[in-house]
């Protein structure tokens, strides 16, 4: 535990030491407060939450690739560039699919998961350093993402349950 834990640290740590980043982290800590403050049962409510948190983690990311600063990413085969453009279509695509279903009211055949994730932007948080290309993409790094989730949904289900209806 003590090897991972300043590895978890350092991932919440980092988006607050760099002002082009909090504008894309502050909305992920809002909507993670906010799904965890609703229901546990799936619903069109959360799925916009949870889509509208993907889109703009996604976008966010997007941004990043083009906007030059340090940090960019140069375009190059890289693998560790693949992993992030995966991850950002990936996290795109699903908030589109989430949003537009949550805004219709009717989940794509398949789909109805998305209704149930209050626990997603936990993992748009962990990630955001790393897709941000603030850290680089590990082992180690992911390691304390999965081991840290279980405890934090744990603090935050029984902290928050007084406060949901």
């Amino acid at each position: 535990m003590n090897r991972y834990w300043p590895a978890f640290a350092d991932l919440i740590r980092v988006p607050f030491e760099n002002p082009e980043l909090i504008w894309g982290i502050v909305p992920l800590y809002f909507g993670w407060m906010l799904n965890e403050l609703t229901s546990s049962k799936a619903s069109f409510r959360t799925a916009v939450q949870t889509g509208f948190g993907f889109v703009w983690a996604g976008a966010h990311w997007s941004y990043l690739y083009f906007h030059r600063s340090a940090h960019a990413p140069r375009f190059s085969l890289d693998a560790l560039l693949a992993v992030n453009v995966a991850v950002t279509l990936l996290i795109l695509s699903m908030g589109a699919v989430a949003l537009v279903s949550g805004i219709r009211r009717r989940y794509p055949p398949g789909c109805s998961f998305l209704g149930h994730a209050r626990f997603a932007n936990y993992f748009m948080i962990a990630i955001f350093p790393m897709q941000s290309n603030y850290r680089d993409w590990s082992w180690h790094r992911l390691a304390a993402i999965l081991i840290f989730a279980v405890p934090i949904w744990i603090l935050l289900h029984f902290g928050l349950k007084p406060f949901r209806k």
